[in-house]
């Protein structure tokens, strides 16, 4: 290879990692909004301070599905026509939806639009992260997903500081931000692996490779269920700060938006330090461990905070965020357990059915809430969802290093 190739070669990566770093970005900004501007925009709408929470969970619950539903149909795209098509027609769908996010007069609009911006939203991240996988070398590969997520992990610092400007601006500026980026998107290259595979004859992007085989979708459930907790530290006990306050005794408000911003500044901390802690102990396992114990201890002081002020509840926000900052470690982990012709599919549904078990896990903390109250229920649903985390993490194999230009037979 000439210098002139290799010169070039660097500047396409670089690129390709600026792209992908922007499409999370733009995914962070939105998948959060909602929990910055809830409150006010509920507000806005009519509804009293009961209703707010109620219809605040109803409406980030139908998000969370639509991403569910959009993780499928994007990775199945990603792994059949290329994860080029998925960055693409991804972040159209949410720059529509997101203009029309700021034009709703009603709850039930309100949910059916998060429900399809959640759609849109579902192929950035994997499709991202793929592409970066498959194109870094693999020393080198663990460098490129950590400043995916640490770039991206700011959109939720833009999307508080755009929402000060009213919540229906904090939509519309969304929206343009996605056109800016499909536009930025012009002249990005597919995947090399990609395309050595589209020869290969193996069936592509079909799911049922992970669940008509036990093996596989016990790995593919797995990688899963080591990501819970953080979900449940962003979407509960931080998105829901103000009834937390109130249990804790707190006599200030405690804003969620608050919450948002800060502990995401200390997600993207914690992304940098897992993800050059994995590379110094050439383990991806061991950083996963490390940090959720880590989110144990974090959350403990959360919860034990009696008479929690806004000063507080943001050095803790910050606290927590750095201890559940696992999340390009723990996507990358997903990418790196499945072949070519799969790896899209996996890559783009876990992150997603992550973020979707946050239904399920709204449902189980509100039935521990009836019988415990706030605090003990929040305890409760951490001690659980961290031992999941880490029995499903024992099950995995380390992948740190590993050749991921082989494919799965069905």
């Amino acid at each position: 290879m000439t210098d002139v190739t290799a010169a070039k070669a660097t500047r396409n990566m670089i690129f390709l990692v600026l792209v992908a770093s922007l499409g999370y970005f733009v995914d962070i900004y939105d998948l959060l909004v909602f929990s910055i501007v809830r409150i006010s925009s509920l507000k806005d709408l009519g509804l009293n301070e009961q209703q707010i929470t109620d219809k605040g969970q109803f409406i980030i619950s139908v998000q969370m599905f639509g991403l569910l539903l959009g993780g499928i149909m994007w990775g199945i795209v990603g792994d059949k026509l290329g994860r080029i098509k998925v960055l693409f027609g991804s972040i159209l769908l949410y720059s529509i939806a997101n203009f029309a996010n700021g034009l709703v007069h009603d709850v039930n609009t309100y949910a059916i639009v998060r429900f399809i911006a959640g759609i849109g939203l579902a192929g950035e991240l994997g499709a991202g992260i793929t592409l970066v996988s498959e194109t870094l070398s693999k020393e080198n590969r663990g460098y490129g997903t950590m400043m995916v997520a640490v770039i991206g992990l700011f959109g939720a610092t833009a999307a508080y500081a755009v929402a000060k400007f009213g919540w229906r601006n904090a939509y519309f500026v969304g929206g343009g931000l996605g056109i800016l980026l499909l536009l930025l998107r012009i002249g990005t290259f597919e995947s090399g692996m990609f395309k050595n595979e589209k020869n290969s004859g193996a069936a592509k992007g079909n799911i049922l490779i992970l669940l008509t085989n036990w093996t596989r979708f016990k790995k593919y459930l797995f990688c899963i269920l080591i990501g819970a907790p953080l979900w449940y530290v962003v979407g509960v006990l931080i998105s829901f700060s103000d009834k937390f306050g109130i249990a804790l005794g707190a006599k200030t408000l405690i804003k969620p938006g608050d919450g948002i911003f800060y502990s995401y500044i200390g997600i993207a901390v914690g992304d940098v330090v897992a993800g050059l802690l994995a590379q110094f102990t050439k383990s991806r396992k061991l950083t996963m461990a490390t940090f959720l114990l880590l989110s144990l201890v974090s959350v403990h002081f959360y919860l034990s905070s009696k008479g929690i002020t806004p000063e507080k509840f943001a050095v803790l926000s910050f606290f927590m965020g750095c201890t559940v900052g696992y999340w390009a470690t723990f996507v990358t982990i997903a990418s790196e357990q499945f072949g070519t012709n799969i790896r899209s599919t996996v890559t783009t549904t876990v992150p997603n059915f992550v973020r979707g078990l946050l239904i399920p896990i709204i449902m189980v903390f509100n039935l521990f809430k009836v019988h415990y109250g706030d605090i003990t229920a929040g305890y409760i649903m951490m001690g659980l969802l961290t031992i999941i985390s880490l029995l499903s993490l024992s099950q995995l194999k380390e992948t740190f290093g590993k050749d991921l230009d082989y494919v799965e037979i069905s």
